[in-house]
């Protein structure tokens, strides 16, 4: 891994006593972010915590010399330093007089994302959520590099703050050979985005920040063209995106349905239920909450309609350790109910069995009759746990019938059927992704 952060061009833009103590700060290579108010103590913030830089109080004298050591602040109170990837933010009192700057460090780091290089390679759109801070628009950078430099596709890149190619109009070598278009003022990023669809027919889009209604649409817009798209959003989860009703749109959108008695039953829910409108414009979403642990959701579609049904979805988690090793795993989400818990943790007892490898490897093909029991649901639990089943419509080609408890009482003739041919029936009470989960794992035992 190699990092490229230009630290001294931010530190010759700060009053001499913080540069001097930053020089010398043994932590340095962890500084995030430098703040300066009137009236206080500079403040240096680190990946493990906060500590003043000096006990001298900023002055008037201390922030006028900061302002002409930076570029113009844009409408969006932002500026940049030359020739690097730093911002600086300000603060603005009532008479539009700044009193208070934030010096965020830009960082162009290569060889980080071994961790997701495979879901670049497969030209899917990838949706990125995290918090402020934790690092969604250094991981699109590299994101750019690589797909610009290594893949060999045309990267435009939506830059509206300067902050991913750097505050100069020859862009930072951290981008790679991507082309980025700079926003004139943040509320026209969508125009820039259609725009660039438009004008410059690019194989990839990557958009930071996505947070309007407008931008939201432009994505949409985007994706009907058959561009892929690489975009963030803050947020610490899919879940966040999905009550965020500006931004619904970006997964499909939500809408009320009201089901019949009968459909309601089969389901196992309330009548008035929450369903995805659309199909989403993304078709991968990766939680960033933490530097060196990812979460992925292979499909974002079958995510949210998890989601939307109360239920928890699959997703992966990816770790990344020191020797450069990537450890993938596949989970489920924690559930609210002390039910869902006690049939999640079953499940991952059975799971870590070491007879599971007997089943994968075992030549032998298994059909499943599904009754009453969702097949896409089945299918992407097989699919998440490679569960070596099949699916038939025909009920006596069957090996096995996976049932919903409920129905099945009320079908005599597949009782009899099953009983006549001497098939198992298998069946669960609710239709939940734990409960069929753990009913296909002990019929492959």
């Amino acid at each position: 891994m190699f990092v490229d952060e230009d630290l001294n061009l931010l530190l010759d833009a700060l009053p001499n006593y913080v540069r001097t103590n930053l020089q010398n700060h043994q932590n340095q290579g962890n500084l995030i972010e430098v703040v300066l108010d009137l009236g206080r103590r500079p403040e240096g913030r680190f990946f493990n915590g906060s500590e003043y830089l000096s006990q001298k109080i900023i002055s008037w004298q201390d922030l006028d010399f900061c302002i002409k050591k930076l570029g113009n602040f844009n409408t969006d109170n932002r500026a940049g330093i030359e020739r690097s990837l730093h911002r600086v933010s300000c603060l603005k009192n009532r008479k539009g007089n700044i009193i208070g700057l934030t010096y965020r460090v830009g960082r162009a780091i290569f060889g980080t994302l071994t961790i997701v290089r495979d879901l670049l390679e497969s030209s899917q759109s990838i949706l990125i959520l995290g918090k402020p801070g934790v690092g969604k628009t250094t991981t699109i950078r590299e994101i750019a590099r690589i797909l610009s430099d290594e893949m060999q596709k045309r990267v435009i890149i939506i830059d509206t703050s300067n902050e991913i190619g750097g505050d100069s109009d020859i862009p930072h070598s951290g981008i790679g050979r991507a082309r980025r278009m700079q926003v004139l003022r943040s509320e026209l990023q969508h125009n820039v985005m259609v725009e660039a669809v438009e004008n410059q027919m690019p194989e990839v889009i990557i958009v930071d920040e996505i947070g309007t209604e407008l931008e939201a649409l432009a994505v949409r817009t985007i994706s009907e063209r058959g561009v892929q798209l690489i975009g963030t959003i803050h947020g610490n989860s899919l879940n966040n995106l999905i009550k965020n009703p500006l931004l619904a749109d970006i997964i499909g959108g939500v809408q009320n349905v009201t089901l019949s008695d009968e459909e309601a039953k089969k389901r196992g829910t309330q009548k008035n239920i929450l369903e995805r409108k659309a199909a989403a414009a993304f078709q991968i979403a990766v939680e960033i909450n933490q530097k060196e642990k990812w979460f992925v959701h292979e499909n974002i579609e079958h995510s949210v309609d998890f989601l939307l049904q109360k239920q928890t979805p699959f997703l992966q988690s990816r770790i990344l350790k020191e020797s450069n090793k990537i450890v993938i795993t596949q989970k489920i989400l924690e559930k609210n109910t002390l039910e869902d818990k006690t049939e999640q943790n079953l499940f991952w007892k059975a799971k870590l069995n070491e007879n599971i490898q007997e089943t994968k490897n075992s030549k032998s093909k298994i059909y499943i009759y599904s009754y009453s029991v969702s097949i896409d649901k089945i299918q992407q639990i097989c699919k998440s746990f490679n569960f070596n089943v099949f699916f038939t419509k025909d009920i006596y080609k069957a090996n096995a019938i996976l049932a919903l408890k409920s129905y099945l009482k009320e079908n005599k003739k597949l009782r009899q059927i099953a009983k006549i041919r001497a098939i198992p029936i298998y069946t669960i009470k609710k239709n939940t992704p734990p409960q069929i989960a753990k009913t296909i794992y002990q019929l492959l035992k």
